[in-house]
């Protein structure tokens, strides 16, 4: 028997199900009945077969799958999220994390890890448990006591909704009670752990920002929607001419001075810019400055699909105002984060960039996500982290 209420698709809707995608959307649900949001439900086909266990919510997204099993559903528990927990833990071990040079990394990375809804990045003893769900948030208590069962080195643990506010007793913690200093690739940085962006740093960009260390020696640099300088700590120690991080927040520029000093870089080689990026790009002090380095690292500019086209357009005009400032045989990390602008789309887009600026650029890499942010082969959205590396002569 089924562990909970069982909704019925439509018929010849079950072909994504067989497709082990974990989304089942609203369209695809026979009419029934009244559900609160974040219960556990089961989704059979229109004969009645059982097919998985998940997650309801209201909106276009009606079911998050956590469980293939089929008529043979488990609970989704304490035990399940132990085990599932667990499973992502030995594949982290597997590819090196933590370590003592990385001991900051995401453990679990929503469909990726077989959770939907559900973000969980650790930073040495302390974990920030991020939920984007109903159902995460309705079960973030049980996934908080899996999560020291299975990952014994957590000593804290402070639980985020997408909202970026603390769901249990760490909204009552100080800043620095609810901070974490941590190491990435032999760097230290500290990471707000219940106020800043996402989990509190960008653990996706670990492995480019190191490969940015083989091209800063001795270059100018912009590292543009800075955040707290993760990439500029990587260009000072590998021995930029200058460095200028460039961010419109006070606070994360705080931060970046912070982790100049917590890694005893020279501070006569850096400069903080409080600005918008976009306008700081269009200044004629930019255009001054010859930068022969520069990172575009900018916010998601789309989230939906609506916003599709309006983002790609603002990443035209931002990549080719960078085109247009950079010295001659400057490289430019170029990246999006939007979910909804796909690979190939973001391609075309710094293309068409090019083409504006009259500039010959040739890509010397194409970046993505790390390892420890996996993808699954059913669920291809979840690859929204990509970025070129150019060379503008």
């Amino acid at each position: 028997m089924a562990p909970y209420p069982v909704l019925k698709l439509k018929p010849k809707k079950e072909i994504s199900l067989l497709r082990r995608h974990p989304w089942v959307f609203s369209g695809a649900l026979q009419s029934h009945a009244p559900l609160e949001d974040g219960s556990k439900v089961c989704v059979a086909d229109a004969a009645g077969k059982v097919m998985a266990t998940g997650h309801y919510a209201s909106g276009s997204i009606a079911l998050r799958i956590l469980d293939f099993c089929g008529s043979e559903s488990r609970p989704i528990d304490e035990n399940f999220y132990r085990e599932t927990l667990l499973r992502a833990y030995r594949w982290r071990r597997s590819i090196g994390l933590p370590s003592e040079s990385n001991n900051a990394y995401r453990l679990i990375h929503g469909e990726g890890d077989g959770l939907p809804g559900l973000v969980i990045d650790c930073y040495a003893n302390q974990a920030v448990v991020q939920v984007h769900s109903a159902g995460m948030q309705a079960d973030a208590d049980t996934i908080s006591t899996a999560l020291k069962s299975a990952v014994p080195e957590i000593e804290q643990i402070v639980i985020r909704s997408a909202a970026k506010k603390p769901l249990d007793g760490s909204r009552n913690k100080t800043e620095e009670e609810s901070s974490s200093i941590f190491l990435e690739n032999g760097f230290r940085f500290r990471s707000l752990l219940s106020e800043g962006q996402k989990t509190g740093f960008f653990l996706d960009q670990r492995d480019n920002r190191k490969l940015l260390q083989h091209y800063a020696d001795g270059r100018k640099v912009l590292n543009a929607f800075c955040y707290t300088g993760g990439f500029s700590i990587y260009a000072l120690a590998a021995g930029a001419q200058e460095v200028h991080s460039l961010d419109s927040s006070h606070k994360a520029m705080l931060q970046v001075e912070e982790h100049l000093s917590m890694n005893e870089l020279p501070t006569e080689h850096h400069r903080s810019i409080e600005a918008d990026a976009l306008k700081y790009l269009h200044s004629p002090e930019a255009a001054a400055e010859g930068y022969s380095l520069i990172v575009l690292d900018p916010p998601a500019f789309a989230k939906h699909k609506s916003a599709r086209h309006r983002a790609v357009q603002a990443y035209k005009r931002l990549n080719a105002r960078a085109f247009q400032i950079a010295a001659p045989n400057c490289i430019l990390f170029t990246f999006s984060c939007s979910q909804v602008v796909s690979e190939e789309l973001f391609g075309h887009t710094i293309a068409a960039a090019a083409m504006e600026s009259g500039r010959n650029i040739r890509i010397l890499h194409r970046l993505q996500q790390p390892a420890d942010h996996p993808v699954s082969i059913y669920h291809p959205e979840g690859a929204y982290l990509k970025g070129l590396v150019l060379a503008v002569d």
